[in-house]
């Protein structure tokens, strides 16, 4: 059994990755997309649990019919989710109503009141606000509510029959204390006195969890029994994947949110809490900065030119531009935003002029838009002690070298795009191999497991000179236009 599957449920869609132990190669790749349910109210940004399931079975089936999926030799499988979604479960262990998402930022209210109760900042997109929202917005419902899980929780409770936590995932609830790597009951009882009881049980990082039942083994066609890991959030899978389990080891991940985040083997905690004081799903923390805008604004911006324009053009059209857009600067919050505080910011263009609008020089804004907000979160978390040389780039913005270039420049330090874009998928598997194999070779580490599956997608992009200092101009005009436009920005 020299094989593991790692799922990957995220917003856009479902990824399931198949690697070879022995050969040290993934050997099948398979996906299904989906979106948001339509028609929702301004803010709200909403999933049913059961598209995320019928995903995996279609995932699951084309695996096995490549051949890459063979029952017998398949050793265990992980899970990685989108985190924060709040997935409401009655007694019955059926779904009480859609998955409010990371992205909703519907329950501003909530999280501020929750906020103020607890007496640090909650953003809208943790699954606290979410929870107060039921309660407050759909008492009926909230009346019903027996389990709350998160994302991978449920595709786990789906392919096990049981339900449980990991203090990865848990760690982005709100209602946890990264710290000591456990819920706080004070902050649970700010919602509801019996909230508590509605969370299932914190499983360990580095052992099995729970096995396939017959139930699940029937509709995915593998044989029941095959041990499940505790998989986590899909920042925590990311860091795994992307090689993450040592300190000093960044990682910056350009998906439809942006994150970077490293590795810490203390707690590292922001008093604003911008940045999150994550656990990660190794047994260490995870501190992480993310924003809500990345590939979605350059993709609003391909949206744009798409009849005249592919990313390719898009992109070589940017690289004639020179640095600072002549002037035009984005502040890319399409989505609101995370880091800074923003949840109901909008975007905006400063310094247009005529052929601002260019579709090149256009291209190159929201680039630039979202490198130095990034940039941005990366000089907060160096304020908290860590010290950064170097990142480990993933997701789907990272094939994009102009954004390399630029990531590389605002940043400071030298950027290694990664060979395996799809660190979430293969974190869920190699984790998965890590505790199935703990089992029989005792004190096994995940860097051990992990480190031989990083690899480098070539010569790491250094920042020149002149484009660092380029943008550390930039960085600071950025900043003050944030703080002009929006009172609390920081």
């Amino acid at each position: 059994m020299t094989r593991f599957l790692g799922l990957d449920v995220g917003t856009q869609g479902t990824k399931g990755l198949v690697i070879d132990r022995e050969r040290g190669t993934v050997v099948g790749r398979a996906a299904r997309s989906y979106g948001l349910i339509e028609g929702l109210p301004p803010g709200a940004a909403e999933q049913h649990p059961e598209t995320w399931w019928t995903a995996v079975r279609e995932v699951v089936g084309e695996l096995i019919a490549s051949g890459s999926l063979a029952g017998e030799r398949l050793g265990g499988i992980g899970v990685s989710g989108q985190q924060h979604g709040f997935v409401a479960l009655d007694a019955y262990g059926q779904v009480i109503r859609p998955a409010k998402l990371w992205c909703d930022t519907s329950t501003v209210a909530e999280a501020r009141e929750f906020s103020a109760a607890v007496g640090r900042n909650v953003p809208a997109g943790f699954t606290a606000s979410k929870i107060l929202w039921l309660a407050r917005r759909e008492p009926e419902s909230f009346a019903r509510l027996a389990t709350v899980l998160l994302p991978h929780d449920y595709v786990n409770f789906r392919l096990s029959g049981q339900a449980w936590m990991e203090a990865g995932d848990a760690s982005g609830t709100g209602l946890f204390d990264a710290r000591e790597r456990r819920f706080a009951p004070a902050e649970m009882a700010r919602i509801d006195p019996g909230l508590g009881a509605k969370l299932p049980v914190l499983v360990p990082p580095d052992a099995v969890a729970g096995e396939l039942s017959s139930l699940a083994a029937r509709e995915l066609g593998l044989p029941a029994g095959v041990p499940i890991a505790p998989g986590g959030g899909d920042n925590m899978m990311s860091a795994i994947g992307s090689g993450a389990v040592r300190p000093g080891t960044w990682v910056l991940s350009l998906g439809t949110s942006g994150t970077v985040l490293t590795y810490s083997e203390r707690p590292v905690i922001d008093p604003r809490g911008r940045i999150a004081p994550f656990c990660d799903s190794t047994g260490g923390w995870l501190p992480l900065l993310c924003v809500m805008n990345a590939t979605g604004v350059t993709e609003e911006v391909h949206r744009a030119f798409e009849r005249t324009h592919d990313l390719d053009a898009l992109t070589r059209e940017a690289e004639r531009v020179p640095i600072g857009c002549e002037g035009l600067l984005f502040l890319p919050y399409l989505s609101g935003e995370r880091v800074p505080d923003l949840p109901q910011a909008t975007g905006t263009l400063l310094g247009m002029r005529p052929g601002s609008l260019a579709p090149g020089r256009l291209f190159r804004a929201a680039l630039e838009g979202t490198s130095l907000n990034l940039a941005w979160g990366v000089e907060r978390m160096k304020r908290l002690g860590l010290s950064i040389s170097s990142v480990h780039l993933v997701g789907g913005g990272a094939k994009n070298v102009l954004w390399r270039e630029i990531l590389a420049a605002a940043l400071g330090v030298a950027v290694i795009p990664l060979a395996e874009s799809e660190s979430a998928a293969l974190g869920a598997a190699l984790q998965a191999a890590w505790v199935v194999r703990r089992e029989t070779e005792g004190n096994l580490t995940i860097a051990e497991v992990v480190e031989p599956w990083i690899r480098p997608a070539g010569e790491a992009v250094v920042p020149v000179p002149e484009a660092a200092q380029r943008y550390a101009e930039l960085l600071a005009r950025f900043c003050g236009e944030v703080r002009r436009l929006h009172d609390g920005a920081d």
